[in-house]
């Protein structure tokens, strides 16, 4: 039994790389759906900005109110915006931020395939001479490779202000002066890592939501299933290519 559910890992790992291999071959191919690729980008990216925005918003207010009285008992209260944004930045913003994007954004691609598998609706674009593969796969691929970005730079900056509301509630401080100090100790290089795997996190959410949309094959139950393994396997992807981000970072830092 644990070797043919080994088995059937690996055949499933080796399907996800076929199915990667064959997005990015695609995604060279002419003529580009310009059309369907600016509406997934609207659907993918202004879609989300109210999850994100308060969510983000709430984040930095909170991690302020909560860590300002622990810091404040040390001495170190005036080091508060520097450590919230930087943790911010770094690690929680593109975190959270992908993991609402793969609940939200990967549910909805794996849901929609699904359907149009189940109702044939891919196999009549095979016959039509359209390939589903560039109109329906890269186009969304493309679309939270390039959008999840930039919402996770959107929302590091509404964490900062909320960050600056919870605390201004206790210390008189000009918000411009708060940003300089929490800008204080960021370095470029800080923010490059974690912005390239924000890049990674988008392109696995979209082509793990695809996959599992795209091959499903067990009738009205298979959208369920798939809406499932979209959102799970796109936030597994997240921890592991945060993992190796870090691992990455550390040695390079050495």
């Amino acid at each position: 039994m644990a070797t043919k559910k080994l088995s059937n890992f690996f055949i499933q790992l080796a399907n996800i790389f076929a199915f990667t291999v064959l997005t990015v071959k695609y995604m060279f191919r002419r003529p580009f759906e310009h059309n369907e690729f600016v509406r997934q980008l609207f659907l993918v990216g202004y879609k989300s900005f109210g999850l994100i925005s308060i969510t983000a918003f709430i984040m930095g207010l909170v991690l302020t109110i909560q860590t300002r009285p622990v810091m404040e008992e040390f001495g170190a209260e005036s080091w508060v915006p520097t450590m919230i944004f930087i943790s911010i930045v770094i690690e929680i913003g593109p975190v959270i931020t992908a993991l609402l994007f793969a609940g939200r954004v990967g549910s909805r691609i794996g849901a929609e395939l699904s359907s149009m598998r189940i109702t044939e609706q891919i196999d009549a674009m095979e016959v039509s001479g359209v390939y589903p593969m560039k109109y329906l796969v890269t186009t969304r691929v493309l679309a939270t490779t390039i959008m999840l970005p930039a919402l996770v730079l959107y929302a590091d900056f509404l964490a900062l202000i909320g960050s600056y509301i919870g605390y201004a509630m206790h210390n008189t401080i000009g918000i411009v002066l708060f940003i300089r100090e929490a800008f204080d100790e960021l370095a470029f290089s800080d923010l490059i890592p974690a912005t390239i795997k924000t890049f990674f996190f988008g392109f696995f959410i979209g082509i793990l939501s695809c996959f599992t949309g795209y091959n499903t094959n067990r009738g009205a139950e298979g959208v369920g299933i798939a809406t499932n393994s979209a959102v799970i396997l796109s936030s597994l992807s997240i921890f592991i290519i945060d993992l190796i981000a870090v691992q990455i970072t550390e040695i390079l830092i050495q």
